[in-house]
């Protein structure tokens, strides 16, 4: 389930970066009730990226400005609460690490989801009921 994280480069060190991609992981799986759970733990990947000032754009002028996008398959936060607490959580999350240096209304998020049958790990293809077995198996 990959996440990732866009911000400027001067806005969070290298150690902070870190520190603010295990929360959105951690957030995730709380807001899917699966803390714990070790598939899911162990898929849950991405990246972070860092612009170099002026990169990073809003209203097409350069602003301190934060991105967080979620990647997952369509069994995954079904519900409209669950979307939007995954998304204040992340926004949380963000706005704290960056210490007054993004504004809240400078961090946006969003969630895509793959298609039934188009979510892979490991060169496998999983359907939805597949996935969702493989995490509650994992659970047990």
């Amino acid at each position: 389930m990959p996440i990732t994280l866009t911000i400027p480069e001067g806005v969070m060190t290298s150690s902070e970066e870190k520190e603010t991609f295990a929360a959105l992981t951690d957030a995730l799986l709380e807001v899917s009730g699966l803390s714990g759970n070790p598939f899911m733990t162990a898929n849950i990947v991405g990246s972070i990226h860092t612009l170099p000032h002026g990169r990073v754009l809003a209203g097409g002028k350069p602003v301190n400005a934060a991105f967080v996008e979620l990647k997952l398959p369509e069994v995954a936060l079904t519900t409209l609460e669950e979307k939007r607490a995954f998304i204040e959580k992340a926004t949380d999350i963000v706005e704290k690490a960056a210490a007054g240096k993004i504004k809240r209304e400078h961090i946006w998020s969003n969630i895509l989801y793959a298609p039934e049958g188009a979510w892979g790990i490991a060169g496998r293809g999983y359907v939805n009921a597949d996935l969702g077995a493989a995490i509650m198996n994992s659970a047990a």
